[in-house]
């Protein structure tokens, strides 16, 4: 009878498995998948190009020989990441790093949500276990109760749908004051009787898969590696430090965080600075992805390696020396192409004196704004002098990570016309940042056929 049984069981097993696709190999269903352009992105077809300086080398650098190469397709930002861009990058993490705070402060003090209007109104949102769902229950307690060596508040989830005070005639207690007191300089700092934040506190921490140490371990060791906190906020004082008795204390004052600039070009970031705001962005729209039933998450946004950056920059136009095709800086009427110095000291002939906003000046064939001038822009890519004799012709890229000097691109506003031709090659030191380096970032495409998108 037994035997019977195991039989009938086994028999229907098969049945629910192949009736629907009459035992033919059909696949694991699934449905139709379309590609969405990220916002502020344009499409950059993959393809073949002649990367390198394929004219003149005036300053004889000889890092840059001609090299047909091939990339795959992607997303770029349509312009530099602007001062308004990051500033919801900083916004988001002042708003984590006093969430956090908050947080732990209730834990310290065994309040909890409900508890009343004080702190224990911003508690972790696993606070109590007894609303959570049964993965929920098990993951606290297995592993978010218990943190992490350098993290004992790894994998808790804040409490983001309590708004935060900000008046602080409106702080709820002495434990709220306590904290938002942390975040600010002390008060014989503040400048005209105003306190500012201590920005070293704003810092951001995410996780990197470094598949290339993953290929040579051959293994999961060193495939994930978790950054060391990074300060955010930019560097405002390269203004000053960049260009010794000059004065530019206004650029210091204003340019980032004023509404004047919100347009213009984010400078003052270091490379790694740019990669936290990469994986920021990522996490960000897979946040919201994951609130949302049936979608995908997206890939990472990235900076791009060096041929991608210069394949954009030509804008599908073979051997040409600036993004624009012509070999000049300014049209047949004399007018300037890009924001940069065309003279000896006259920063303001070509219509700017410092960085202009992102959008200015024509676009390029691939809609690509500033891809010469304006600010120079980080890449992913490691400089090697003498790269192109050895890296491959598909999506070339020197991911060395204990080379610390990177490649910039494009030239800036302070720059001659010879720096803003699309294969000048230059680099900066990843722990740097200047008042003349920005960056944008891809995303990879998905799939193949790029037609219509």
């Amino acid at each position: 009878m037994k035997k019977f049984i195991v039989f009938s069981l086994f028999v229907s097993i098969l049945a629910s498995c192949g009736g629907g696709d009459k035992g033919e190999l059909v696949g694991v269903k699934g449905r139709k998948w379309h590609p969405e352009k990220p916002y502020g992105m344009t499409l950059v077809p993959g393809g073949a190009f002649i990367m390198g300086k394929s004219d003149d080398d005036p300053a004889n650098m000889q890092d840059a020989p001609t090299k047909t190469v091939t990339v795959r397709s992607f997303y770029m930002d349509e312009t530099e990441i602007t001062n308004a861009e990051y500033r919801s990058f900083v916004e988001w993490v002042k708003d984590s790093t006093i969430r956090t705070r908050l947080a732990i402060l209730a834990d310290e003090m065994g309040q909890k949500p409900g508890s009343g209007d004080g702190i224990g109104e911003f508690a972790f949102d696993d606070a109590d276990p007894a609303n959570m769902s049964p993965y929920d229950k098990y993951m606290y307690e297995n592993y978010y109760s218990i943190g992490s060596d350098d993290d004992p508040y790894a994998g808790r989830k804040l409490n983001r749908k309590v708004k935060l005070i900000q008046d602080p005639q409106k702080y709820p207690d002495e434990y709220y004051v306590e904290v938002m007191d942390s975040m600010y300089l002390p008060a014989a700092e503040s400048y005209n009787g105003l306190r500012t934040i201590d920005v070293a506190k704003l810092k951001f921490r995410y996780t990197e898969v470094d598949l290339n140490e993953a290929v040579k371990q051959k293994g999961r060791k060193g495939f994930l590696k978790k950054t060391e906190p990074v300060e955010i906020y930019p560097d405002t004082t390269v203004w000053i430090k960049d260009f010794a008795y000059s004065y530019n204390e206004p650029m210091h004052n204003d340019y980032f965080w004023h509404q004047a600039y919100g347009d213009y070009p984010v400078v003052g970031v270091t490379w790694k600075q740019a990669k936290a705001f990469c994986a920021w962005r990522t996490l960000k729209k897979n946040a919201y992805i994951k609130t949302k039933k049936g979608r995908d998450l997206i890939n990472q946004f990235r900076l791009p390696i060096e041929a991608e950056w210069e394949y954009a920059a030509r804008g599908g136009i073979q051997s040409a020396t600036f993004p624009w095709g012509g070999p000049y800086a300014h049209s047949d009427r004399g007018c300037f192409l890009a924001n940069f110095k065309p003279n000896r000291g006259d920063y303001a002939a070509d219509g700017a004196l410092y960085t202009v906003e992102a959008k200015s000046y024509e676009a390029n064939n691939f809609n690509l704004y500033n891809m010469a001038g304006n600010v120079s822009e980080w890449t992913e890519t490691s400089y090697d002098p003498g790269a192109y004799e050895f890296v491959s012709t598909m999506n070339p890229n020197v991911p060395d990570r204990k080379n610390q000097r990177k490649v910039i691109r494009g030239g800036s506003w302070k720059d001659v016309a010879y720096n803003l031709q699309n294969a000048t090659r230059d680099f900066e030191y990843a722990d740097s940042a200047r008042s003349y380096i920005g960056f944008r970032t891809v995303q990879d495409y998905m799939g193949t056929k790029t037609t219509g998108q």
